[in-house]
């Protein structure tokens, strides 16, 4: 993210997102009844009593809209913000419903009433640059390969198969390589954009036989990997344990979706020992902020994004108690499977300084 202009006193920033998880941010910053400023093209009816009927004229320009709702297609990379048209030129009608899609590398403006902590941080961490690393994860039955994102864990690619048995040892021997093949044809798809770090998860000795098999038949994508690791399962069974494990966090302690999994971990750990230093639900949530006892506030990134605007005033409000109180605060991501547990129970947590025991 490339945040261009910043003008917290006329409430607007200026920015360019650069990559997909730019775009997951900004579905995260942008709220309803926030301006939104960008080139747009809108098809405007021909008034001309030349022209034919319904003919229309495509037209871009730089335009603004009030928010009323975003939609964000993670598969294609494509956010979508909709709303009312509030500034344009004089061509294009205001008022009426427009639909901005927000593009990588091209500029946009937001105007909020308030910019609060926790967005401003979130832009600013977005504006660090993070290489993703490349997740493969290999047994004797599947295989899967993925990618991390800000947002989660991005499973490009898994398949079963079935090999020989060891008592056939030659055809196992040969269908061993094919598999390894295969697996290599799907890393070398992402490697090659991104030259990301390789961390190779598996069961047995089959992951390190597969490290072997790129030392000697992949040599420069080889150099890239960074680790490989033990986990009881291969395929996205193997990926999704290795985060709640903690088994990458040496490797990419700080990728956000290896630190928000820890943290959902932690709260877990907690309520499953019936800890008291944990509360769940906005009531104790709110209840441990006005007695002080807040290390840390926890909560789901959903809760913010789609919250009418008068609970989302009172979450911005709970927030700058904790800050205030020197606590931390975590928005998690609803899209891997710590953000789900998370919305299970109702999307906020807090992390206690002191137990509270309830009447």
């Amino acid at each position: 993210m490339k945040i261009i202009e910043k003008n917290l006193q006329k409430d607007y920033i200026k920015l360019i997102p650069t990559s997909e998880d730019d775009l997951w941010h900004l579905y995260n910053v942008i709220y309803k009844g926030d301006e939104v400023y960008a080139y747009s093209s809108r098809a405007i009816k021909a008034d001309s009593e030349y022209s034919r009927p319904k003919s229309a004229e495509r037209i871009s320009a730089f335009m603004g809209i009030i928010v009323e709702y975003i939609a964000w297609d993670k598969f294609l990379g494509r956010l979508r913000v909709h709303g009312v048209i509030c500034d344009a030129p004089e061509k294009i009608p205001k008022g009426v419903h427009h639909t901005i899609a927000i593009s990588l590398n091209k500029p946009v403006t937001i105007i909020k009433e308030k910019w609060p902590r926790h967005i401003l941080s979130r832009l600013k961490k977005a504006t660090r640059t993070e290489r993703p690393i490349i997740i493969v994860s290999i047994d004797d039955e599947s295989f899967a390969v993925a990618q991390t994102k800000q947002y989660g864990v991005d499973i490009k690619v898994e398949q079963r198969i079935k090999l020989p048995g060891k008592r056939n040892p030659e055809f196992r021997k040969k269908a061993v390589k094919e598999y390894f093949k295969r697996v290599l044809d799907c890393i070398n798809q992402i490697w090659i954009i991104t030259r990301s770090p390789i961390i190779i998860l598996g069961v047995g000795f089959i992951k390190n036989n597969f490290a072997a098999f790129l030392r000697k038949e992949a040599s420069e994508i080889s150099k890239s990997v960074a680790d490989i690791k033990s986990v009881n399962n291969g395929g996205s069974a193997g990926i999704l344990e290795s985060l709640r494990s903690g088994v990458l966090l040496k490797t990419s302690h700080k990728l956000r979706i290896i630190e928000e999994t820890e943290i959902i971990e932690e709260v877990m750990k907690r309520l499953g020992k019936e800890d008291q230093t944990v509360s769940y639900g906005i009531d104790l949530v709110e209840n441990a902020i006005k007695l002080g006892a807040v290390e840390r506030i926890i909560i789901a990134d959903t809760l913010l994004r789609e919250s009418l605007e008068d609970n989302r005033t009172k979450l911005d409000q709970l927030m700058k108690k904790v800050e205030n109180q020197k606590g931390r605060i975590s928005i998690i991501s609803t899209e891997h499977e710590g953000g789900k547990k998370l919305l299970g129970l109702g999307g906020i947590v807090a992390l206690l300084r002191f137990p509270i025991y309830s009447n």
